[in-house]
């Protein structure tokens, strides 16, 4: 056996470093700036009104109140050519240009028409600059907006379309192609047939790519056939960036995967037993000029799901751009004892985590346990990592991987 990091470690260096190229801003939501971006425009671009009310002199109001005359109205969108002089104020709506001559503006609630519409009269003494958006305040010309690596969230989206960019050089999502394999898995949705099971893993898997900002490539079932797997990997990695199998890579009469991927992989691949539980067996190997990480994990649902987590993901999230790779982890206190046998590997346990009122995150109860029991750990939101050697009692803490965020501050059923 060799130790998960050693194993983790061999996986990254083996990835080819990614390149970024130019993405059309519609296509960029979820992915990483390959490059710093630069403001080229100020914003706002000039000086308007932050609320609806009256553009006006402050000098008129250093006395404590005035009564001005109204001239007319400015409205978003206009082209800024009123003037305001002494003893004017002029309606303004939220956005609007600034009259030239104005300094500042009253809001419409402390601002009293006269009946006739042609005077208000302001009650208080209103600051130069007062509801004023000035040029450059949001965004200068030259601030940095996006730096390199940078994960492009809506708000940056948003802030790149208020400069006016159509696309921005950024990481493409890498095409993940995902297969199972298995003679027992059932091809259809109808009745199931003796022996046969419903195939968990390529569902799993699929969404899991998607969840980690990947495009995900349905690569079907295949039997457990060696010519067969080795035609459908090398049809994944011909069509995808990376590619996910599961199942055939223990030491069973049919288990061809790891023998496919050492074929495919030549020198690159490896077949190892890591030392953790659940997830010990991995195959791993890149393929073609491309080197195209090829993933064989444990067909056994709760093992693909730990495997991926601590292999897949990370590797995904590299050939994305992404500067952080691992889920966050978190010190967590036990609210019963997390026992576990001696066995010389790191346990992965599936547990429900929420944040308590003492401000610290309690693993309230771990999940039951099983390599095959993927509806167990549908509600689990952290994966335990307890260490060998460790004799976890209540009150303990242990360190864990936060798979679902939101869930931490869910109320506790």
């Amino acid at each position: 056996m060799i130790a998960l990091d050693e194993a983790k470690r061999y996986v990254l260096e083996s990835l080819a470093a990614p390149s970024p190229e130019v993405v059309a801003l519609d296509d960029v939501l979820g992915g990483v700036a390959g490059e710093v971006v630069l403001a080229r425009e100020l914003v706002p671009g000039f000086a308007n009104s932050s609320m609806d009310g009256f553009a006006l002199r402050a000098l008129d109001t250093a006395s404590g109140s005035a009564t001005l005359r109204v001239i007319g109205a400015v409205y978003a969108g206009d082209g800024g050519s009123s003037h305001v002089g002494p003893g004017e104020a002029a309606r303004i709506m939220t956005g609007a240009p600034l009259p030239d001559g104005a300094d500042c503006v009253c809001m419409k609630e402390e601002a009293n028409v006269e009946p006739s519409g042609e005077t208000v009269r302001v009650a208080r003494t209103i600051r130069a600059g007062e509801f004023v958006r000035f040029p450059g305040e949001d965004v200068a010309i030259g601030q940095v907006l996006v730096a390199a690596g940078d994960e492009l969230s809506p708000a940056k989206v948003a802030v790149l379309a208020g400069q006016g960019f159509a696309s921005v050089r950024a990481y493409r999502r890498p095409r993940v192609g995902v297969i199972s394999t298995g003679n027992e898995l059932a091809r259809s949705l109808g009745p199931l047939q003796s022996g046969q099971i419903r195939d968990l893993n390529r569902p799993l898997l699929l969404a899991l790519v998607k969840e980690s900002g990947c495009l995900p490539v349905d690569l079907g079932i295949v039997h457990d056939d060696y010519a067969s797997i080795a035609q459908r990997l090398k049809d994944g990695v011909d069509d995808c960036d990376a590619v996910v199998s599961t199942g055939g890579v223990s030491v069973g009469d049919l288990d061809h995967v790891k023998a496919v991927i050492a074929e495919l992989g030549g020198d690159s691949a490896r077949s190892l037993q890591v030392a953790i539980k659940p997830g010990k067996p991995f195959a791993f190997g890149v393929v073609g000029a491309r080197r195209v990480p090829v993933f064989g994990l444990p067909g056994n649902p709760v093992s693909t799901r730990v495997s991926f987590e601590l292999f897949v993901r990370p590797a995904l999230r590299f050939l994305a751009g992404h500067r952080e790779l691992e889920r966050p982890t978190a010190n967590m206190v036990l609210d019963s004892a997390l026992p576990r046998e001696s066995d010389g590997k790191l346990h992965l346990i599936h547990v429900v985590a929420r944040l308590h009122s003492d401000g610290l995150i309690h693993v309230e109860r771990a999940i039951r346990q099983g390599s095959h029991l993927l509806s167990a750990i549908a509600e689990a939101n952290a994966l335990a990592m307890v260490p060998e050697g460790a004799d976890l009692s209540s009150g303990d803490t242990v360190r864990a991987m936060i798979l679902d965020a939101s869930q931490l501050c869910a109320t506790s059923t």
